[in-house]
Formats: C-alpha cells, sequence, structure tokens
C-alpha cells in the first residue's frame, strides 16, 4: 500500500455530495409485490462460465490447502449469550459466518442465521455457533441478505414463530410465504420498512451489494442480492453488508446514509482472486469499504465458520488487521470480534 493510499485512508469522509437522494419514505410492512423475472441486469461483473468451472476443477483451488488445516484450532472462539442492554444502547454479537444479533433500538435483530452444522453443498463447520439458541432473547425481525445456502438457512429460520417478522431482497417473499411465514416484507434497492420499538421506529433500508443469487439449477438471479441499513431511533447506523464484492455501491450507500457507526464487512472466502472478486472482499478491499461508506468502526465477518475458499482459515484475520494499521486508523474501531464476542456501543450524551 502507497503512502498516498494510507493516508487516504486516515482521512474523514468527505460531506455528502450536494444531489445526494435522501432515503425513500417506509413501504408498508408485509406488501404483497410483482416483480420482474429476474434481476440479472443488477449483476456488476458477469457470473464466471464453463471455462472458469472447468479451470477450478482442473486446479482445485476452492479449499484450503491441507497443511492449512492445522489453523482450525486456533481459530477465535469466545461462546457466550448476548449482553443485556437498554434500548438505549447498541450491541453485537457474531455468531459466525454472516449470523449477528444485533440489539438496536430494543429490538434483536438477526442477520442471515445460520444455526445449522452443515449446509448444503459446503463442509461443516469449523467453529461452533458463538450463541445457543436458547440463549438468545426474543427475536423481533430478521434481515437476509440474499439467497444462497449459506445465509438463507431454512431450518434455523424453521426454529423462529411464524410471525416473526422477516425482510428480505425482492422476489423472496413467494418463498417465504409458501413456508408458512406471515409477516413477510421483500424489498428493492433503496427501499426501507420500520418496525416498532420502545424509543421510535427503528428503520431498515434494504441496499445494493456487488454478488448474486442462486438456489437451484434454475433460479439464477430470480430474487436480488444486497446489504442492509439500520437506522435505530436516535439516529445511530448499523450497515450489514451480506456478500459482496468492492466496488462502487459503498461510496454510494455511504452518501445517501450518513453517520454509520458501525459496518459489518466479509473478509473471507476470496481466494482464488481471478474467479471471486466480483463476489468477494478481501480484507484489504474490507477496509477500502469501511472507508467509502464513512463508517466509524468495522466489523469483520463471513471468516472463520465455513471454508469455501481457499485461502488460509487464519489468513483473512492476520491481513484485515495489516490493513487496518496500515490506515492509520485507531485500532479500537476495529472489532475483530471471535466467534461468539460481543461489544456495545452506549449512546453518547
Amino acid at each position: 500500500m502507497t503512502e498516498q493510499t494510507e493516508r487516504s485512508l486516515a482521512e474523514p469522509v468527505p460531506p455528502r455530495t450536494p444531489g445526494a437522494p435522501a432515503p425513500a419514505p417506509p413501504r408498508p410492512l408485509g406488501e404483497v409485490r410483482v416483480w420482474p423475472r429476474d434481476f440479472t441486469d443488477r449483476l456488476t461483473a458477469p457470473l464466471p462460465g464453463v471455462r472458469a468451472l472447468a479451470r477450478i476443477a482442473r486446479e482445485g483451488q476452492l479449499r484450503p490447502a491441507p497443511q492449512a488445516l492445522l489453523e482450525i484450532p486456533e481459530l477465535p472462539f469466545e461462546p457466550g449469550p448476548p449482553p443485556v442492554v437498554g434500548p438505549g444502547t447498541l450491541a453485537l454479537t457474531w455468531a459466525g459466518h454472516a449470523s449477528w444479533v444485533i440489539r438496536i433500538g430494543g429490538l434483536t435483530v438477526l442477520t442471515d442465521p445460520v444455526w445449522s452444522r452443515k449446509i448444503l453443498g459446503t463442509p461443516a463447520r469449523v467453529t461452533p455457533v458463538g450463541v445457543r439458541w436458547q440463549d438468545l432473547p426474543p427475536i423481533d425481525a430478521v434481515v437476509i441478505s440474499h439467497n444462497h445456502y449459506d445465509h438463507l438457512d431454512l431450518p434455523t429460520l424453521k426454529r423462529l414463530p411464524r410471525d416473526t417478522p422477516l425482510l428480505l431482497p425482492a422476489g423472496l417473499a413467494r418463498w417465504a410465504r409458501r413456508r408458512k411465514f406471515t409477516n413477510v416484507s421483500d424489498l428493492d434497492w433503496w427501499e426501507a420498512v420500520e418496525l416498532p420499538a420502545p424509543d421510535g421506529p427503528v428503520r431498515f433500508d434494504f441496499v445494493p451489494a456487488h454478488h448474486w443469487s442462486k438456489r437451484t439449477l434454475t433460479d439464477t438471479c430470480r430474487s436480488l442480492w444486497g446489504g442492509w441499513v439500520l437506522t435505530a431511533p436516535d439516529g445511530r447506523r448499523v450497515y450489514f453488508a451480506g456478500d459482496t464484492g468492492y466496488g462502487h455501491w459503498f461510496e454510494e450507500i455511504g452518501a445517501r446514509y450518513r453517520g454509520i457507526d458501525l459496518a459489518l464487512l466479509p473478509i473471507g472466502a476470496y481466494d482464488p482472486r481471478w474467479m471471486l472478486r466480483p463476489v468477494h472482499t478481501d480484507p484489504e478491499e474490507a477496509v477500502r469499504a469501511c472507508h467509502d461508506l464513512g463508517a466509524r468502526i468495522m466489523a469483520p465477518m463471513h471468516w472463520a465458520t465455513f471454508l469455501l475458499s481457499a485461502e488460509p482459515p487464519l489468513e483473512p484475520l492476520h491481513r484485515v488487521r495489516s490493513a487496518w494499521a496500515a490506515t492509520g486508523r485507531p485500532r479500537e474501531e476495529l472489532w475483530d470480534l471471535a466467534v461468539g464476542g460481543s461489544r456495545t456501543l452506549p449512546a453518547t450524551s
């Protein structure tokens, strides 16, 4: 990283660009909507073709080398229940992968909850879930980033009451309603809903990501993909990226939603880069994305749980710490939690 890049990453983000669109008014909860047949036009890079898949099969590059697997016992794991906090405290617990327990505005929100030991098409998880299901408080809402099996896990969702609010990408509501969920909202990019909370509504905005969707052989890009911006009644914000590559959307999100306090960003499943760069940020790109967003604190995710690609298990942690140090930003603004770890951000007076 050059000296100029280090300096630019440490500088504060300028004010919102004049003319950046204001957030849209919230839509009604549970709205039944009609969507396009597919969302292929939202892709920001072509999907891998036959040649790419043949190269992966030939080179065998989608899992760590056997010697690297010796790192698995060193993966940070500190299981425990989420902290008990009041409605004015923002709290975060990492259950593993992209699954977070977020306390915001007095609500408890799950992101991409996967409490299953194994999911379709991948090896079993290498660290247990960081929070026992029985230790969770009542869940007020679930947000889903996209329909890949490591982010949309039906066995986990079935543990919830069927009237739990599910906030989904466009095109997924029908899937949820067929499975008897009754409080389902699916949104397009830049749309939002609000949920009532003790001190006023908590807002959930669905925002773009550089990714794709597929769950069966015939539904490629039939539903949308994205991240979420959660805004508390006091204005504090959490950005949950879901799965994403690096690109222009981070600056756009930062321009529309100023003052993001916490950015939950993926740092794993990035090797080989020639294939995964368009859809998965590496640690250095995640740090850059945090800067683009104008976020105050970064919490890494999407590593240390499922081994989905070829990098050694501990490499994402080492690289994100180095990339963060190179920016000159305070070390305490990188919340590199262990699986099961928690942090709180009390309200400022």
